[in-house]
């Protein structure tokens, strides 16, 4: 996996200008990013108490590193009704999934530019 794997799900531009583009930085942030996706990922269903809380800090997440589609459907699930949570769900389980592709192919060029030195 590497850069030419991107799919375009997140604007590495916006961390990169956030950060003064250090690779150590990045690396920290996107290793967050990716830890908390774990924790957040059981709590997007419309069933589980707190949903909207949970949506809520993933949009504020993925707006620091440039997720710009997962910001979207983060933010149309906050706002919908509980009879359309299910759906909307699954539009931000999906753009996540997509972003984490895009971080773990940003964090494997990172690694490698680290062992080139």
């Amino acid at each position: 996996m590497a850069r030419r794997d991107l799919t375009g799900a997140v604007d590495f531009s916006v961390l990169e200008a956030m950060t003064g583009d250090d690779d150590a930085i990045n690396e920290e942030v996107l290793g967050l990013f990716t830890e908390q996706a774990a924790l957040w990922t059981p709590l997007l269903d419309p069933k589980v108490d707190g949903w909207r809380d949970a949506v809520h800090t993933i949009r504020g997440a993925a707006a620091g590193i440039g997720a710009h589609d997962l910001v979207a459907a983060c933010a149309d699930a906050e706002l919908s009704e509980d009879a359309l949570a299910a759906p909307a769900m699954e539009r931000v389980r999906s753009a996540l999934s997509e972003a984490l592709g895009d971080v773990a192919a940003y964090r494997h060029e990172l690694m490698l530019k680290g062992l080139r030195g």
